[in-house]
């Protein structure tokens, strides 16, 4: 799946993922994760997710990465703040009092660009990689973060009712790209109706 098609859904506002409203699982199981005010807490693909505010607002630290660029644009137009840019490699770092975004590819991340990670929030990460890049992307995502603790909202349904993304990611999927790192709790699932079709929707509490 290429940067271009990600690029062009953005470009054609086909950003169902995203949602006004912070979401429902982040409220209800956040405190699962325990962790003290100012941890640093990082969103792969975070695009504009307005659950970046309420984290700052709860008194936390976001680092996030995210391919599109006017999408972060948007994201501090929103946040109301002037960020300072500044080029790094491949990337952009967009950064404020305690929000860090890079732009660019997920992968060009290493350990020193990213910084202390105390927690992982995929809120659309996992779900948004089609089979053949989701073994690299968990692999990575454990070695730059030194085994952090994630909060993970997942989708299951039957992948022949949709192409997707978003994918569906089962626990059978999860425990084979995270069973080696983590223990993996489910912590609520709901039943929900979206694409047209009834599906799962997952949020798991996976701690080393």
């Amino acid at each position: 799946m290429e940067a271009d098609f990600w690029h062009e859904l953005w470009d054609k506002n086909e950003t169902g993922w995203h949602k006004e409203e912070t979401n429902e699982f982040l409220l209800k199981h956040f405190e699962a994760l325990q962790l003290p005010k100012k941890s640093r807490i990082f969103i792969p693909l975070c695009g504009k997710s307005v659950d970046i505010k309420w984290l700052v607002e709860q008194g936390y630290q976001v680092v996030g990465v995210e391919l599109n660029e006017p999408a972060i644009k948007e994201l501090f137009e929103y946040l109301q703040i002037e960020p300072t840019i500044t080029k790094i490699g491949t990337l952009l770092r967009y950064s404020s009092n305690n929000i860090d975004i890079f732009v660019g590819d997920f992968f060009d991340l290493n350990v020193e660009l990213l910084g202390r990670v105390d927690a992982i929030y995929d809120r659309g990460a996992i779900v948004a990689l089609p089979s053949s890049m989701r073994q690299e992307y968990t692999k990575r995502l454990i070695s730059i973060t030194n085994k952090a603790p994630q909060l993970v909202i997942t989708f299951d349904y039957d992948q022949a009712l949709m192409e997707g993304p978003p994918f569906s990611v089962d626990r059978s999927l999860l425990n084979r790209y995270y069973i080696d790192a983590y223990t993996i709790r489910l912590l609520e699932t709901i039943r929900i109706k979206n694409f047209g079709f009834e599906l799962d929707e997952h949020i798991w509490l996976l701690k080393a």
